[in-house]
This record gives C-alpha cells, sequence and structure tokens, in this order.
C-alpha cells in the first residue's frame, strides 16, 4: 500500500493541515525541534539536503531552510563544513548545552521541586528578571521572583531564599494562581491534546517511515513551545485534573509508538558526513525508556 493510499497517512495528513493552520511553522524554530528530536542525539550533524527534505513535509521551502540555516549561523547556534559538494551543519557547543537542557525537560523523568525567592543583584536586573521568567519563575517586585527551586541555567547574580511551601494544599494552589498565568498554559495544553488526540489509536503504528517521522517531530515541536514555556510548578500547587497531565501521557504514548517507523527512517535517509545516521543511539534508547515509564 502506497503512502497516497494509506488511511493512517491520509489523515496524518489531515492532521498536519489542521496544525499547521491553527500553528503556523517558523523555518528556524522547525529546524531546531529536527537538531533536538533527530540530530543531537546521533552526533549532532546533518546534511543540509535532509533538513530540506524533512522541512518540505510541512510546508517549508528550500529557500526557507537555507535562509533560516544562515541565520542560525550567524545566531552561533550552527556551524557548516563541506565534504565534497555536500554541505553539513552541526550545533555550535554553546547551542548543545541549550538542547541538553531543553532535553532534560521533554524527555527526562517529571521533575520534582520545591520552591525558591530569587533577589536579583546587580546592574544587569532586566535580563536577569527575563531568565527567571523563562525558568518558571514570576516576578512579585523589581528585583524578586518566586518559583520552583530548579537550577537555572543561565548565570545570574542573585541571592536565593529556599522556601518551604504551606501545609494547606489549598492556600498553596491560591498562591500559585494569583502570581502564575495558568489559565493560558491550561489552554495551551488542551489545544495540544486537541490536536494530537485525534489520531486513531492505531494510526502511529501503520503510518508510512516518513509519516511517521514528519509527526513525530510535529508532536515534538507543538510539545516543546508549550511545555517548555509551562513554569512547571511542583504537583501540590496545581489546580486538579490539571491538562498538563493528559498532554504529557499522549506525548509520550505516540512518541514511542512514532518511534520505531520514525527512526528507521532517519537511518535510511539522513546524512552525516561520515555515513548515514544510526536508528538508535544510548540517548534515544534512554529518551523512549524514560517516557514509556509515564504511561498507565
Amino acid at each position: 500500500m502506497t503512502a497516497a493510499t494509506n488511511p493512517a497517512d491520509a489523515r496524518a495528513s489531515e492532521l498536519i493541515r489542521r496544525v499547521l493552520d491553527e500553528s503556523p511553522l517558523k523555518a528556524a524554530s522547525f529546524i531546531v525541534t529536527i537538531y533536538g528530536d533527530v540530530v543531537e542525539p546521533r552526533g549532532g550533524i546533518a546534511w543540509i539536503g535532509n533538513l530540506i527534505e524533512t522541512c518540505a513535509k510541512v510546508g517549508i521551502s528550500e529557500t526557507l531552510v537555507r535562509t533560516a540555516v544562515s541565520r542560525l549561523m550567524a545566531a552561533g547556534q550552527l556551524s557548516g563544513e563541506r565534504e565534497g559538494r555536500r554541505s553539513y551543519y552541526r550545533l555550535s557547543r554553546s547551542a548543545g548545552s541549550e538542547f541538553a537542557a531543553a532535553a532534560r525537560v521533554l524527555f527526562g523523568a517529571p521533575e520534582e521541586s520545591g520552591w525558591q525567592f530569587v533577589h536579583v543583584t546587580g546592574s544587569a536586573v532586566e535580563e536577569g528578571m527575563q531568565a527567571l521568567k523563562r525558568a518558571g519563575h514570576a516576578r512579585l517586585s523589581a528585583r524578586l521572583a518566586v518559583g520552583p527551586a530548579r537550577q537555572i541555567t543561565a548565570t545570574i547574580p542573585a541571592l536565593i531564599f529556599r522556601a518551604e511551601p504551606p501545609e494547606d494544599p489549598s492556600a498553596l494552589r491560591e498562591f500559585a494562581s494569583e502570581y502564575f498565568d495558568l489559565t493560558a498554559h491550561a489552554q495551551a495544553y488542551e489545544t495540544f491534546s486537541a490536536q494530537f488526540g485525534t489520531l486513531a489509536p492505531a494510526d502511529p503504528i501503520n503510518f508510512s517511515p516518513a509519516m511517521a517521522l514528519t509527526i513525530r517531530l510535529l508532536l515534538v515541536h507543538r510539545f516543546r513551545t508549550v511545555h517548555l514555556h509551562d513554569p512547571r510548578l511542583p504537583a501540590a500547587a496545581l489546580p486538579d485534573n490539571w491538562p498538563g497531565k493528559t498532554a504529557r501521557r499522549l506525548f509520550a504514548r505516540l512518541y514511542g509508538q512514532l518511534s520505531p517507523a520514525a527512526d528507521a527512517h532517519v537511518a535510511r535517509t539522513f546524512l552525516a558526513a561520515t555515513g548515514p545516521l544510526p536508528s538508535q543511539t544510548a540517548a534515544t534508547d534512554r529518551r523512549l525508556t524514560t517516557l514509556l515509564q509515564e504511561i498507565p
């Protein structure tokens, strides 16, 4: 059965169309997703032809891909090298560190954290407060923020005070709802679940390999956008029936179902200067093992 007559692929094409209508893609951001999901755990380097072919599946033209790659290079996130007539691109060291931090959030075990208050010192107050916001903190005053007691990737001159949450869970939830815009994050998770929850249970294992990779990349891209913007508060601070839990389980289940075919397509088509990328590595195996543990 060809992809054109594969019923699962036909439903997937409709899903792609709907997701792109609701959440248009930017070339650079989607290329970042390709590196994070496919390339980085397999050595960090890929042929630009693979980027062009993969992006074409979601309507991103070759011109937009080449422009986005140039901008990522100018921003210090990618570096290029040539082997014969082919151009290959790898992540810079700094970008690799950022990708590793994001991968721990997307593919690692759920975070268990307490709370902290952070008082930004020095002169670069706004830069520090923006970094704290990206790390899931809410601003309380000009220099003071509160959020989960997790490691902050940016270097911020600050005083950090660990805090014990109240014994009354309703008081903690009231505090969180006052200082964090949980409604917006809940709506984002609900949209994600509505988009990808339309797939029939058997669809992911019946997709053609190329379609399985496309859908997995779109799944990762959308979940990355939603989950990395979520402050990811401790569970005790969240409302009952928090939609992030449902979205996370859906992401884990679909990623696991899509991966055998998607990874086989990667091994058949993706190239580094040294040869084809492998289907699996220790890094991809760890991701799958951790995600599958989250499925009830």
